[in-house]
């Protein structure tokens, strides 16, 4: 998954300006206690960080 396609996703799902926010500020435990933001800056993979949004929050099955 390409950078763009996730933060196309991530807005589509939590809104333009909460999706930066979320990924911010929210710690996911499956990224090791990280952000979204630190994630990707950590350099995971979009996709793998695409997919623990999905497992803690209900993202739609049409953006999974």
């Amino acid at each position: 998954m390409r950078l763009s396609e996730f933060w196309n996703r991530m807005k589509l799902h939590f809104g333009d300006s909460y999706a930066e926010s979320w990924a911010r500020d929210y710690v996911i435990a499956d990224l090791g206690g990280r952000t979204v933001n630190q994630a990707l800056a950590d350099g995971i993979a979009a996709k793998d960080v695409w997919r623990a949004v999905c497992g803690v929050s209900d993202v739609p099955a049409r953006l999974r």
